[in-house]
């Protein structure tokens, strides 16, 4: 056992400790962020606007601040994006995380000197409660690479701009420095396809311990590497036994990634985004990530069903109950107040408080009234997976409405790993399978087929890369881009649809 092992092993028990004093203590911890929160920004324009000064509880809180999403706090951003100081927080951010917008284009999240040291923290955090629950700590002496975007920032009005994971990567300690990987000039190529290439160059012959990224763009790398080396990529690199991940659930992805690895993997879930980083999977026994409660940002929670109502409910920690389906509202030191992230959560446990993201709340199917999430369609399509060889690369599902003839019914566009005989043998039988699951699961699915308002779902298999290819013809192929696992309209569907 080298040094550097040792030493990770005693630093983890350290951080597991301090983590377990936090977590025993939910509630006070999250007070506590409040009352700092708005101690901080009551002389801000925003909090000047919302009278912070006058703010004494939470429900103060709740009666003078909206509950807002991206555009609604767009106002006070672009403020803060000319240049302006003490607009949503104390001075200026260090950075704007540039996001991909829905409706208003690109968005710009801020990150501040407050709230830059939680992220990093977190990411690492993650990998020390590994090592001290498993007691395996010799990947950190191997090599470790993260998938992310370019790290070329653009300077405006005294302000960083760049992608989130492209910012992070700024902020690689020291010690990390030798063993990360790809090289810095790999790293600031922009298109994707190329990056992924120069970066099985760099990597093929390393010594690899750890790879993290998004599981749709660490696959294609896999893929790279298997084809060029025409073995598995658990061969290629043997000392490979750690995934780090996070975006989207790895168990749609996890019969493929065993097949390009060649063997299991342990495996660490994270829950970032450019608002903030809130969970990791702080164990390998139990489900679920861990809230992140003394990382500088108070939590809310709404009930899904109600969350579209008049005047819905917040809920704060010492509230929430198990497996009901919540939105997370945030409140930081990034200057985010009562901002609707759009994820979606179900708590899997409450001591300490683990979650699992359930989707988003605007993706999701309610053409009929059925209110699918995407937890739902991940389990069936997991359910229907087991025990078969089936291996899917990538899908999506969405209403069909008004078909030519018959019932609608849902729409599953799924790209099966047609080269590793992962397509299913009867497409039909599968697409029963998958629907029996989400019966299962969903009483108001399962009534209006059994009304015949619905006929069971139907399963469109799509060409070879062909979500790669949509993604690359609406320019967002690679980085932190992601396939919505569903929509309530047929945007996406119809696209994937000219290439069944």
């Amino acid at each position: 056992m080298n040094i550097k092992t040792i030493a990770a092993k005693i630093f983890a028990k350290k951080i597991y400790n301090t983590t377990q004093k936090w977590a025993a203590r939910p509630v006070e911890s999250q007070n506590e962020i409040f009352k700092n929160l708005i101690a901080s920004a009551k002389k801000t324009q925003f909090g000047i606007d919302h009278s912070f000064a006058s703010i004494q509880t939470i429900a103060d809180f709740q009666k003078n601040v909206p509950i807002r999403d991206y555009e609604d706090l767009k106002p006070y951003v672009e403020r803060v994006v000319k240049g302006e100081s003490d607009i949503l927080w104390p001075g200026k951010p260090l950075y704007f995380a540039k996001t991909s917008g829905t409706t208003s284009g690109a968005k710009y999240i801020p990150l501040t000197k407050e709230s830059m040291p939680f992220h990093i923290e977190a990411a690492r955090n993650a990998i020390l409660h590994y090592i001290h629950g498993t007691g395996n700590a010799d990947f950190v002496s191997g090599k470790m690479i993260f998938l992310q975007g370019s790290p070329i920032l653009e300077e405006k009005n005294g302000i960083n701009f760049g992608r989130l994971s492209g910012i992070v990567a700024h902020f690689v300690p020291k010690y990390l420095q030798k063993n990360r990987m790809p090289s810095w000039e790999t790293n600031c190529i922009e298109d994707w396809e190329t990056k992924v290439n120069a970066i099985v160059a760099e990597t093929i012959n390393e010594d690899m311990t750890v790879i993290s990224g998004i599981p749709s763009w660490v696959q294609m790398y896999f893929e790279k590497l298997k084809e060029k080396a025409n073995k598995p990529v658990g061969d290629i690199f043997k000392n490979f036994n750690l995934f780090i991940y996070g975006g989207v659930n790895y168990e749609p992805y996890r019969a493929k990634f065993e097949n390009l690895i060649g063997r299991k993997v342990d495996s660490i879930e994270l829950f970032p985004a450019s608002e903030g980083f809130f969970a990791y999977q702080d164990t390998q026994k139990e489900k679920g990530m861990l809230l992140l409660l003394k990382a500088g940002i108070f939590y809310e929670f709404i009930k899904s069903h109600e969350f579209f109502s008049e005047n819905p409910k917040s809920y704060t920690i010492g509230e929430v109950e198990l497996n009901v389906n919540y939105v997370l509202i945030i409140s930081t030191n990034a200057g985010l107040w009562r901002y609707n992230i759009g994820d979606t959560i179900q708590f899997t446990s409450l001591k300490p408080y683990r979650l699992i993201v359930s989707g988003r709340i605007k993706h999701y199917i309610s053409a009929f009234g059925e209110h699918v999430i995407g937890k739902e369609v991940e389990q069936a399509l997991k359910e229907a997976m087991e025990g078969t060889n089936v291996r899917v690369n990538e899908f999506t599902v969405a209403p069909k409405i008004a078909p030519a003839e018959g019932l609608p019914y849902h729409e599953w566009l799924i790209e099966f790993d047609s080269e590793a005989s992962g397509e299913p043998q009867n497409v039909e039988e599968f697409a029963l399978k998958i629907d029996a699951a989400m019966r299962k699961q969903n009483i108001y699915y399962n009534d209006l087929i059994v009304g015949k308002v619905l006929k069971p779902l139907v399963i469109h298999p799509v060409a070879p890369n062909g979500f790669n290819n949509y993604m690359k013809s609406v320019g967002k192929l690679g980085g932190q881009n992601k396939i919505p696992r569903l929509s309530n309209d047929r945007k996406i569907a119809d696209e994937l649809s000219k290439i069944i």
